[in-house]
């Protein structure tokens, strides 16, 4: 049976004074720290929170949402086990693109781009100042594989903690690590009242120069 939920009534209008041509950044990572920061200032939960799209080689995507960590001009990191299914599809077709959406500033941010791993020393740098619970946990979980019950991972984490009790550092698995990716376009949309949203596209030309272009809504 089928439950009626009015859709149609969840409806919201944008309030915000849209965004012009110029007041972007001709730089788009420079214009990314601008709105990141507004959105960390604001207190924002999650505000790093990104839903990341891979596919395979023949092109069935899948979705999920993982954390960014780290943001230069190089690219827009994050970390993850190489052995899941994400690292599965990164590998065999690095095209991807992500998603990050501030519903309270009525703001998203669109990137799409080619996935490239890490370097082991800026893997190791970063998992090394994650909890120790959560290095635990790197060791611990094979990421997408079927499991029985939890007592299987119960189980490999009382193994993992016998196996670094006596070690004040616990290394870097092989399996995991962060991915970088390098975008090809950028696109900062500001939401604005009757559907008439403000779209700006920044597009990286062969030159490494960025053009910028205003979409439709």
């Amino acid at each position: 049976m089928m439950h009626a939920i009015d859709l149609v009534g969840l409806r919201r209008e944008y309030e915000t004074q849209g965004l012009r041509r110029a007041e972007l950044h001709p730089d788009p990572i420079e214009q990314f720290a601008t709105w990141f920061s507004t959105a960390i200032n604001s207190s924002l939960p999650d505000a790093n929170a990104m839903a990341l799209a891979t596919a395979t080689a023949d092109g069935k995507p899948s979705a999920r949402v993982v954390l960014l960590k780290e943001f230069d001009q190089r690219g827009f990191v994050f970390f993850t086990n190489y052995e899941s299914k994400k690292g599965h599809e990164l590998e065999a077709n690095p095209e991807a693109a992500f998603v990050i959406y501030w519903m309270q500033l009525e703001r998203q941010i669109r990137v799409t781009g080619r996935a490239e791993r890490t370097s082991h020393e800026e893997s190791e740098v970063y998992f090394h100042e994650r909890p120790r619970g959560s290095q635990l946990g790197a060791w611990v979980s094979r990421q997408s594989e079927v499991i029985d019950a939890r007592r299987i991972l119960d189980a490999r984490l009382a193994e993992m903690e016998e196996r670094f009790a006596g070690s004040g550092t616990i290394e870097l698995p092989p399996h995991w690590g962060g991915y970088r990716i390098v975008p090809a376009t950028i696109e900062f949309w500001q939401g604005r009242a009757n559907r008439l949203h403000d779209r700006f596209r920044y597009t990286r030309e062969k030159d490494g120069a960025w053009t910028i272009e205003r979409l439709a809504p």
